[in-house]
Order: structure tokens, then sequence, then C-alpha cells
């Protein structure tokens, strides 16, 4: 008995402990308010110190830089490696800013942080009145990425990135900073600065803290290409002017070949031009790449297929690394490739303009250019009027130098007579019948060259004039009479068919053009005939002339059909006013009789002193002469 009743007083007392810790727990429990705070603490407690991590902490690493979820950052990383933190900031997504001012419109992607379109404001595709704008770059037409070889062994493409934009404005100047982040203050930068009223864009390209993310044992490859769209209403006159211009050894230009596959390498390039019939996209760098590779790929395998695009163009260019970092200054220009516009730059951005080389770009630049500006701009004249007045001024200049050459011919054409007697009487002897009839020019006091210099004088304006016409930015979509667009052709009937060679239309300058010189050469066969008798063992000028007479207006009718109205209207003119001249000098400046009784008193003179060049031609002659009659003899 006692030993249960020692039990019972056991459980007693544990029971009688287990209540006063009970009661004593209830007694200190918390009220709904302390826990409250206490939660609301332990919340603040943790925002703190999330936000120490993101500002504080060094970045030298995505893993120290947490910007978004771990989990995202842990993914990029296996993809993107010490560029992970790009990808976890809320610029990380499909976006664009667009900047503009009154000449252009860009449009700028998050991805690639490169321009996704370039629109061109006032001026529209194809023909005035389309209601297109010019688009320079639309629909992944254009791409621009640098190739990134990162310290871990890693390749990685800008393009294939998101850049993070921040736009300020800085007086009138809007600036788009987009930034390729590493970390807070690890970034590789694209800054695009737009100006007012311009078409050229400032573009400084950066890096900032990325010597350790980065290998900078070797350069930056940085790829630029642009499938140029067809803004012009003739295919093949477009895709003739469209090619890759550059600058190397600081002021040296040069282009690439057109066609499949063609390349260029340069060296010290300072700037790269896409260029287009009447429009450009250009790379200009302050500091010239140390290479340039180029290349050009023609697109348009059919002109008789309405095509979208000319050609496919691309530059290769490294970016040097310099104190671990890149650093350029360079500008995009977007714009119309317009002589003066360009010029204004000096940067010699005008001389991607195709006005030819030596004396006939000197004659488009010193000349044309001017002369067809003050009639345009200085004076108001319209394009198509400009360009007949232009020619006529033209015309006027070179009369003296036509009349020169007509009366050489004149001259010719009464000697005619006494120059085949020559031939008559020394017929088994080619070389004495030619010093007896260059006796007979020195007597007579004719110059048989005279009228073939002024005829050479000419070819250059000639040839000047091929190119200054259809590289004259000024003449797009400027219409006059039926023709809507001088710098394209002037259709006036559509075929149902295409002509090789000629085309699915009829253009009526051109058919114009070929009329006048028909009968221009009509007109002067006759007389160069006459002036140019038969030479033994020579080809029969009088039937080469005859088919010329057939051949040259089919020729221009043919090569002229596809090509700008107001160079077929300045041919016109030309020869309308050529043939205007001709006549006039034939009517009352020769006098053929006054001519004949002019060489007849020429010859009663002493023979008049010949030149160096013809004294040491009579030289040659009479030392062939008299090595014939050694050989006759022996």
């Amino acid at each position: 008995m006692e030993e249960k009743k020692i039990d019972l007083n056991s459980i007693i007392g544990f029971v009688l402990i287990f209540g006063i810790l009970i009661w004593i727990m209830y007694q200190n429990k918390p009220s709904e308010a302390t826990i409250a705070a206490e939660k609301a603490k332990k919340e603040l407690v943790a925002k703190e110190a999330q936000a120490k991590a993101v500002t504080v902490k060094p970045i030298t690493t995505p893993t120290a830089a947490v910007a978004g979820d771990s989990v995202q950052l842990a993914q990029a990383q296996k993809t993107l490696g010490g560029f992970a933190y790009s990808a976890t900031l809320p610029s990380a997504k499909e976006g664009f800013t667009t900047i503009e001012n009154e000449k252009v419109i860009l449009k700028i992607a998050n991805k690639g942080g490169f321009i996704v379109e370039a629109t061109l404001k006032n001026l529209e595709k194809f023909k005035k009145g389309s209601g297109q704008l010019v688009k320079l770059i639309k629909d992944n037409n254009a791409n621009l990425s640098i190739q990134l070889q990162t310290s871990d062994n890693r390749t990685l493409n800008t393009k294939d990135m998101y850049f993070e934009p921040t736009l300020t404005k800085v007086g009138a100047d809007q600036i788009l900073s987009m930034k390729l982040k590493a970390g807070a203050n690890e970034f590789l930068e694209y800054k695009y600065i737009l100006k007012p009223n311009d078409y050229m864009i400032g573009f400084d390209l950066r890096s900032q803290g990325l010597n350790k993310v980065l290998n900078t044992t070797k350069p930056l490859d940085l790829e630029w290409s642009l499938k140029t769209y067809r803004n012009e209403k003739s295919i093949s006159y477009e895709n003739r002017y469209t090619e890759i211009y550059f600058q190397y050894e600081d002021d040296k230009i040069d282009y690439v070949a057109q066609g499949q596959d063609k390349e260029e390498n340069s060296t010290k390039a300072s700037f790269v031009a896409f260029k287009q019939h009447f429009f450009s996209t250009i790379l200009l760098t302050d500091k010239p790449f140390v290479t340039a590779k180029l290349q050009s790929n023609n697109l348009v395998n059919d002109e008789t297929i309405d095509t979208v695009y000319t050609k496919q163009l691309k530059a290769n260019l490294p970016l040097a690394f310099s104190n671990g970092e890149i650093d350029y200054k360079m500008n995009w220009y977007f714009g119309p490739s317009d002589y003066k516009t360009l010029k204004k730059y000096d940067k010699n951005l005008q001389k991607i303009i195709p006005l030819g080389w030596g004396i006939f770009g000197w004659i488009n630049m010193f000349i044309f250019i001017p002369l067809f500006g003050f009639l345009t701009s200085s004076i108001g004249l319209s394009f198509g009027i400009a360009i007949i007045i232009f020619t006529i001024l033209i015309k006027i200049a070179m009369s003296p130098i036509t009349f020169k050459s007509f009366l050489s011919q004149a001259k010719m054409k009464v000697l005619r007579p006494e120059i085949t007697e020559l031939d008559e009487k020394f017929k088994k002897d080619p070389m004495k019948k030619q010093q007896e009839t260059m006796k007979l020019y020195n007597k007579a006091g004719v110059n048989p060259m005279a009228g073939c210099i002024p005829a050479l004088i000419q070819i250059p304006f000639m040839y000047a004039s091929f190119q200054f016409f259809p590289s004259a930015y000024e003449l797009r979509q400027k219409s006059f009479l039926w023709a809507d667009d001088l710098s394209s052709f002037d259709a006036v009937v559509k075929l149902p068919f295409h002509i090789p060679l000629y085309g699915d239309h009829i253009s009526l300058f051109p058919v114009l053009a070929s009329i006048a010189i028909f009968f221009y050469m009509k007109m002067t066969s006759g007389d160069q005939q006459m002036a140019a008798p038969q030479q033994e063992g020579m080809p029969d000028m009088a039937k080469m002339m005859k088919m010329m007479i057939y051949i040259s207006p089919i020729m221009m009718l043919f090569f002229f059909n596809s090509y700008g109205a107001g160079l077929s209207l300045y041919n016109f003119i030309s020869n309308l006013i050529t043939i205007g001249i001709m006549i006039v000098i034939k009517r009352y400046f020769i006098d053929s009789d006054k001519i004949h009784a002019q060489i007849q008193e020429n010859k009663l003179k002493e023979p008049k002193k010949q030149g160096k060049f013809q004294q040491k031609l009579q030289q040659v002659m009479e030392q062939a002469e008299a090595e014939k009659a050694k050989k006759a003899k022996k």
C-alpha cells in the first residue's frame, strides 16, 4: 500500500508542474498587434538586404548582380556567360525606340541595338504621289552585329542579345544610348545622336569595364549588311548604279565591281558607302578600320521580273581594342546620293557620285554641276527648260570648235580632185603618193588633222554628259512635257511583250534623239566622204559611213530606251542645235569658191614652214622610201 501511495504522489506532482508551465506560457503570449509588427519588420529587413545586394555588392560576375529571378539568371549564364546580366533586365524583350527629325525617322530595336527602320521623310519611291516613303531599312533587310569573343571562350553576337535603351535630350539634339550590359557599370554601348534637320547621325561605339569579360587579344568583328530595296521605276537603271564605294588611306576612293560574289579588301578604310542609284547608307569613322572586307552580289537575275531587291551588300570591319576597351567615334548617313548634299559634310562623300575619271569628272565638277545649279537654283528654271538652256549654252561655247571642224572639211573637199589625181598618178607607189599628198597640204595651207582635233575636243563633253545626267539627283521625279520623271524613262507606250535589249515600253525622247542623229549624220556623211579620199589597203570609208547613218540611230534607240529622260532630252536638243549650227555655217560662213581661191593663192606663196611633227613624219617617209629603193636595187 505504501508503494502505490508514492506513485500517486509523483503523478500529482507532474500534473501540477505541467499546469504551471502552461499557465506561464499563456500569460506571455504576444498580442495580434505585436505579431503583425514583427512580421512587417522582417519583410523590411529582407527588402533592404535585396536592395543592398543590387546596388552595393561588386558586380564582376552575373551571380553577384541579382537583377531578376535567380533561376532566370542561371539559365542565361549557360548561353550568355558574362552577359547573362543583360537578359535579366526589364529591357530584355521585344521593344523599340523611335527618334526623328525633319529629314529621317529611325526605329532602333532593343534586340541587337541596331536600326531596324530608316525612313526618309518627304521622299517617295517609284514616282511622285505614290504615297510610299523611301525606306532604306525595313523588314529585316539590314543587319549590324559585333561578334564577341569572351574570356570564357564563348562566341556571342550582339544581334542576338538585348540592349537597354536610354533616351535623353541635350539642347535640340536627341541622344539614344543602347547598352548591352554585363553588369551595372560594365557594358557595350551604341550611342545615336540625332541633330535637327540633318541626314547625318552621330554613332559612338564604345565599351566600359569589359576587359575581364571579353578576350581583348584580337579585334572584334563588326558585320554590316544591307539588301538594297528597289526605289525607282527602272530596275536595270537603278541596279546599274547600286554598288559599294569606300575611302581608304586618307582620300583614295574605290568601289566593288558588280556581279556575283564580287569582293574587295581595303586597308585604313575611313568610310564604307552602300550606294543605291539616288540614296545611300554610309558608315563613317574618325579612326579608320585597319582592314575592310567588302562583298557585293547582284539579286536581279531577270530584269523583266518586278523585283523587290537589287543587290546584297556586306562589310566586315574589325574593331581594334585600345587599353582593353573599344572606342570609335562614327557616323551614319541615311539620305540622298546628291552631290551638293554630300559635299557639304566635307568628308569626300561626294566622290561616291560617278561623275567620271580625269577630265570627264573635271568637266562635270567645274562646268556642268555649277552651270546646271545656277539655272535651276539661282534663276529658278524648271528642270526640263533648264536642260534645254544648259544644252544651248554648251553648244554655243563649243561652236568655234565646230566651225573649225566644218571649215577643215570644206577645205579638204576643195582639194579632193587634186588628191584623186595624185592617187591615180602614184597608184603603184603608195609611199610616194603619201609624200606628194603631204606636200600638197603644205602648199595649200591645209592641215588634214584640223577636222579631227575639234571633234576630239568635243568627245570629253559628250562623255561627261553621259555621267552627269544619270547621277543628277535633282532630276528625280521632276516632270517635263509627257515625262513624269526626268531621272527615269519616259514611256509613252506599254508593250504587251518584252523585246531583248530594248524593254517592254517605248520611250519618246530616245526616238526623237535617234531621228535627230539620223539627219545629222545624213547631212555630214557626204562632206566627210568627200574630205577623206580612199586610201589603198584601207577600208572603204564611204561604205562604212553609209552604214553608220542607220546603225547609230538604232543603237541610240535601244541604248537609251531604259535610260533617264533627261539624258535623252539633252541628246535630242544637242543634235538639233548641231544641225542648226551646221546649216548656218555652211550657208553664211563657208564659201567653197573663196576657199578654192585662197588655196590656189597659198600654193603660189612660199611653202609654210613645217611643224616638228610634220618634219619628223617627212623624215620617216623619206627614210622608208630610201630603204625601198635600196632593196629594189639589190
